[in-house]
């Protein structure tokens, strides 16, 4: 069997970084930029951090920040517009999930405008051509998204969100720096890095899961497990770790997918405009207890990453029921709610947020086969807490 890995042609890593960014724009050739971020990264003061570099080096740019969470369609094509009035030949994708997912869709579209409609992009996406050049500087630790293929586009019209599937979104370069992630709230610290975990665990057990996404995975749990809370309080060392294992996440899951708990927070995120990393969160723990049975000795090494002692010698069912429990302990560490009903999930929208779980592409990689009656319940669970 064939296993394929895709990842970055350059990442950078480590507090500066940054100031790797004019080398890789010189050498690349490139001649102006458009920036994509959102309102609250500019008033943050954050983009300047890259403006300032940019303004020193004489290398001209323009900006679009109309980008908001749970990112809609209306926000991609008002993107493609500001690119091509730009003049731009090349995107810097600045923020958290968001940005980095319209700034995929942005440059898929200008590179293949028969894919202007953004929603013919759903799924595994059949483009020809790869996308505008982006490097992509994450300011959050938790999607990973500058070293994915995948991106996620909200549907407002209909209530839902769609995951985007294509090699040739993944940003040319990655540049890491841990000091755009400092002053993140603790609030967003703790839900991006529970993403991360999420992105991790869920990978290890995927149908598609194969030894070197494997190691890539439980190294990022063992990082995660380690440095969240620290993270979350604001610990430097346990920031700038973070950063690191959520790529390193990324890279596992990029290239074997993922599964139900994805599968059902999507929904949430379009009914709700419900924090992605919120969602996994509370998610988690309910579907890994759920999918325990079907993921083998998988379990124990979740244990073992997460610290769980005597991780090796405990009975299977223990084990699993240990390694469930350890992501309970981190949510409450770290401060997620303990209920989709406290995050704002209506009890009455079940059925339908059931239905668009089991059509979610994530869903399919889950190890354990679902049906709308098993994802409607598992709903119901996590409503109470």
């Amino acid at each position: 069997m064939s296993h394929r890995m895709i990842l970055n042609e350059t990442a950078w890593f480590g507090r500066g970084s940054r100031n790797q960014l004019i080398a890789e724009i010189s050498r690349r050739g490139f001649n102006k930029a458009l920036l994509v971020s959102d309102k609250g990264l500019v008033k943050s003061g954050i983009i300047r951090k890259i403006t300032d570099l940019l303004n020193e080096a004489g290398k001209a740019w323009a900006l679009y920040d109309d980008v908001v969470p749970n990112p809609p369609i209306e926000a991609v094509t008002a993107g493609v517009k500001a690119f091509q009035e730009s003049g731009a030949d090349y995107l810097i994708a600045i923020g958290g999930g968001s940005p980095q997912d319209t700034c995929k869709a942005i440059g898929i579209i200008i590179a293949n405008p028969e894919f202007a409609d953004v929603r013919s992009l759903e799924g595994l996406s059949p483009t020809t051509h790869p996308c505008v050049p982006i490097i992509a500087i994450p300011t959050t630790a938790g999607t990973a998204a500058e070293v994915t293929i995948n991106y996620v586009i909200t549907d407002n019209e209909n209530q839902r969100k769609f995951v985007c599937i294509d090699p040739h979104d993944i940003p040319q370069v990655a540049i890491v720096d841990a000091d755009l992630m400092d002053a993140m709230p603790a609030g967003l610290k703790a839900s991006t890095g529970i993403d991360a975990l999420t992105h991790a665990i869920e990978g290890y057990i995927t149908l598609g899961a194969w030894a070197l996404t494997d190691a890539l995975h439980l190294k990022a749990i063992e990082l995660i497990a380690q440095a969240l809370p620290g993270s979350v309080t604001g610990d430097p060392d346990c920031v700038e770790q973070m950063a690191l294992a959520q790529y390193i996440a990324g890279m596992g899951f990029s290239n074997v997918g993922l599964g139900l708990v994805h599968g059902m927070a999507h929904p949430l995120g379009a009914f709700y405009n419900m924090p992605h990393g919120v969602a996994n969160a509370i998610l988690l723990p309910w579907v890994m207890a759920w999918n325990a049975e079907f993921s083998g000795e998988k379990y124990r090494d979740i244990a073992r990453a997460m610290g769980v002692k005597n991780a090796d010698s405990l009975p299977l069912e223990d084990v699993r029921l240990a390694a469930v429990n350890a992501v309970r302990r981190l949510n409450l560490i770290v401060g997620i709610p303990t209920s989709l009903r406290e995050a704002g999930m209506k009890k009455e929208n079940i059925a339908a947020l059931s239905q668009a779980a089991f059509d979610d592409v994530c869903t399919s990689g889950n190890p354990r086969p679902s049906s709308l009656a098993d994802i409607a319940a598992l709903y119901l669970q996590a409503f109470h807490g």
